[in-house]
């Protein structure tokens, strides 16, 4: 297996969670739980990929695979959170004018 498998199946996965979290951010209008949806992405993507890659690599060293996709995860979780917040700050200013 090459290694630009896992660096394509990251990227999806990084996707495929902004995605879930799009919808959920349309469904309930709260970017905060958006922000959570991620997180909770973050925790069952890099489960998903770390076990993908124990049983394609069958190395031990294989599941910091699945604990770097949970990084990247976590930091865009991070960042939207930081966005809600910025949002939410300037609409509390905005209503106060």
């Amino acid at each position: 297996m090459d290694s630009s498998f896992f660096i394509i199946l990251m990227g999806l996965f990084i996707v495929v969670a902004n995605v879930i979290a799009f919808i959920s951010y349309r469904k309930k209008k709260n970017l905060y739980f958006a922000a959570f949806t991620i997180l909770l992405s973050a925790v069952l993507f890099g489960a998903i990929g770390g076990g993908l890659a124990l049983f394609i690599i069958r190395d031990a060293f294989a599941i910091f695979y699945g604990m770097q996709v949970a990084q990247y995860l976590l930091f865009n979780s991070i960042i939207v959170f930081i966005i809600a917040i910025l949002a939410t700050v300037i609409k509390r200013y905005r209503s106060e004018k």
